[in-house]
């Protein structure tokens, strides 16, 4: 990050080289990424964690969406903008794909079901994030 930092600052011209470059590269390595986890996740134990782990992951959006809502207190956003933030705030993948199956591959006992839950909160957020931003962004959000 000082690098990043440094380079945006002193050498803005190659940031920017750099910076396209680096997410041409990173496109290539986040589909290797979700196709791994992918792979690891036990589908027999993700039908048996199913109901509760759907309950969990939206009891854990709902506080998710409460700390937004927080963190966004002193701001010079608007009622509407609030709530789209925390609508935007909703998806969740890069994190739980690349962190999600760590505790599998470090031998924990709960391994498996931190990946399916973390694989779950994918499925379930990724498109539900997705129809809410297209959904909302016209309704709570004014161009100027």
């Amino acid at each position: 990050m000082s690098m990043g930092a440094y380079l945006k600052k002193q050498k803005e011209e190659l940031s920017k080289r750099l910076s396209l470059k680096y997410s041409k590269l990173w496109v290539a390595a986040e589909i290797m990424l979700f196709v791994l986890v992918g792979a690891a996740v036990n589908i027999s134990y993700a039908l048996k964690t199913g109901l509760t782990g759907i309950i969990l992951i939206f009891g854990v959006l709902i506080f998710r969406m409460i700390g937004v809502l927080v963190s966004l207190i002193k701001t010079k956003l608007n009622k509407k903008e609030r709530i789209f933030s925390m609508i935007a705030y909703c998806p969740k993948a890069t994190v739980q794909a690349a962190i999600g199956s760590i505790p599998l591959a470090l031998g924990f006992a709960s391994g498996e079901i931190i990946l399916t839950i973390a694989v779950l909160a994918i499925l379930i957020t990724a498109p539900l994030g997705a129809f809410g931003i297209e959904f909302f962004y016209k309704r709570l959000l004014t161009h100027e």
